[in-house]
């Protein structure tokens, strides 16, 4: 049985998905539907259910990918070996970039496993606009943004949704009166309060205030830091209030160091994609470093 057919089966298996496993392989989503088809001939029994949104495997195809997966990874790694060794390029080097944050406290951590099977990571960060510039130049392998990018040079497929969370010092929280009072009278109780931001535009408030108020900021940034974790350490030092995604502030608020000062009904997300040059996950280390995030990412 062609390998190529049982690489495709178990990259949807684990994707959930035709186009979030076409986008892991490098191929167009009807190749993808394609193969699954092939090999549900072969098999003579549906693999696959499909959903209004992705696919969930039948009885065969649970053990089916119970079965080969080990394998196919098994035989993959050594097909790229083989290739590395007669192209005699050893070093698999993965070019990341993403915000800091992000990339610092997630996405590497998650590539730990790899990097201990020899992947070389070198991480890199910046704007939206400016990775998907260096990505197309060939600076970098993937990208981690906040923005899908246009046109078919490049790739995107949604990582994960990021929850942000409007804190303070508890000092801040107990002047206001409590979340209670902030629910009760909405912007006004926050108008004169300084907010602590990593950019002059206020980018992360004003997201909020956009998607939680319907309104924007008045005030101006009281403190300006090009961080997330020093915007972290500022509020929880008691110099504004911040707007932080929740994972990075999850520890800070049930210790007590901050205070959520709301919990809206429909919390301001935010979708990070990860972006690669279309076709270059042909590459085996680059496809695998893709994988193994969009699976990581499941339980951010």
């Amino acid at each position: 049985m062609d390998l190529a057919l049982l690489r495709t089966f178990v990259t949807v298996h684990r994707a959930g998905s035709f186009t979030r496993a076409a986008a892991l392989l490098g191929l167009s989503q009807p190749a993808v539907t394609g193969q699954i088809r092939t090999l549900e001939t072969q098999l003579g029994r549906p693999l696959f259910l499909r959903l209004a949104r992705g696919v969930r495997p039948t009885t065969t195809g649970e053990e089916l990918a119970h079965k080969i997966a080990p394998h196919v990874d098994a035989l993959l790694e050594i097909t790229e070996a083989g290739i590395e060794e007669v192209e005699g390029t050893p070093n698999r080097t993965l070019h990341l970039a993403g915000p800091p944050e992000f990339t610092g406290l997630r996405a590497l951590p998650a590539l730990t496993p790899l990097i201990a099977q020899g992947l070389t990571v070198r991480a890199a960060h910046g704007t939206s606009d400016e990775l998907f510039e260096s990505l197309s130049a060939g600076h970098h392998d993937l990208a981690i943004t906040t923005a899908r990018p246009r046109g078919r040079l490049l790739t995107a497929t949604p990582l994960c949704d990021e929850e942000h969370v409007l804190v303070a010092a508890p000092r801040w929280a107990a002047r206001l009166g409590g979340p209670a009072v902030v629910r009760d009278k909405g912007v006004r109780a926050l108008e004169h309060l300084p907010v602590v931001e990593v950019h002059e535009t206020l980018p992360l408030v004003t997201r909020y205030w956009a998607a939680v108020f319907d309104t924007e900021p008045v005030a101006s940034g009281s403190v300006v830091v090009p961080d997330l974790r020093a915007v972290l350490s500022c509020v929880a030092a008691g110099a504004g209030i911040g707007v932080l995604p929740r994972y990075l502030c999850a520890d800070a608020l049930d210790t007590g160091e901050l205070v959520a000062l709301l919990d809206p009904p429909v919390p301001p997300l935010r979708t990070y994609f990860l972006v690669v040059r279309t076709g270059t996950l042909a590459h085996p280390h680059l496809a695998r470093a893709h994988e193994w995030l969009l699976r990581a990412a499941v339980s951010w």
